[in-house]
């Protein structure tokens, strides 16, 4: 199985999930739950669980990274492909954001790119079984280089839009983007250009 490794500063790993919910921790039946594809694409889609759980699958080791400084590592993470269902709806041209929409009212942006990565997926299992509810079963993306708060739980719109609009975090001051490598924790700087700059003043 493959391993994804991204250089994390900042962090300390531990041996058990911190659970959030920040919005509080939605009722899913599952019989009803859809993930639907929206926004700027030509063809607007649904998924059940079921036709999820038949679609080929990555699958994945990969550490999950907490803004708050916290890591799990080597987490298993295995479902569809993101950019696959994202694709098949054939997005517009236009399209240079993804928000995430959650069962809970939660939301998060990510740039197009990084939803189109090859390594991008729509997390069902985690260590070789369906996700906990507290974890966001039925489905979460999972984008490795990006922090855990960019990883929706409780998944159920992949919305397409042109421009950038806050979601949950952001609108508190939490980045844009999110880079785990680069420390993107809060909006208008990371701590790899500040440590650069620094480097360049001595």
């Amino acid at each position: 199985m493959d391993r994804i490794t991204v250089e994390n500063p900042g962090q300390r790993y531990i041996s058990n999930f911190i659970i959030y919910d920040a919005l509080g921790e939605p009722e899913i039946d599952i019989n009803k739950w859809r993930l639907c594809i929206d926004g700027l694409v030509r063809s607007k889609k649904c998924y059940s669980f079921d036709e999820l759980e038949k679609m080929p699958h990555i699958k994945y080791t990969a550490d999950f990274n907490c803004v708050t400084k916290w890591s799990i590592k080597d987490v298993v993470w295995e479902g569809p492909s993101l950019s696959h269902l994202i694709m098949d709806s054939i997005p517009d041209q236009k399209a240079k954001w993804v928000m995430f929409w959650s069962a809970d009212g939660y939301s998060t942006p990510v740039p197009i790119e990084y939803a189109l990565s090859e390594r991008s997926l729509i997390a069902i299992r985690m260590n070789g079984s369906y996700l906990k509810k507290e974890n966001g079963y039925p489905a979460r993306p999972f984008i490795p280089d990006l922090y855990g708060w960019k990883s929706a739980k409780w998944l159920t719109l992949i919305e397409l839009i042109e421009d950038y609009r806050d979601g949950y975090w952001e609108q508190y001051g939490y980045h844009e983007v999110g880079r785990v490598e680069a420390e993107e924790r809060f909006k208008g700087f990371s701590w790899k250009s500040i440590r650069r700059n620094s480097r360049r003043s001595e």
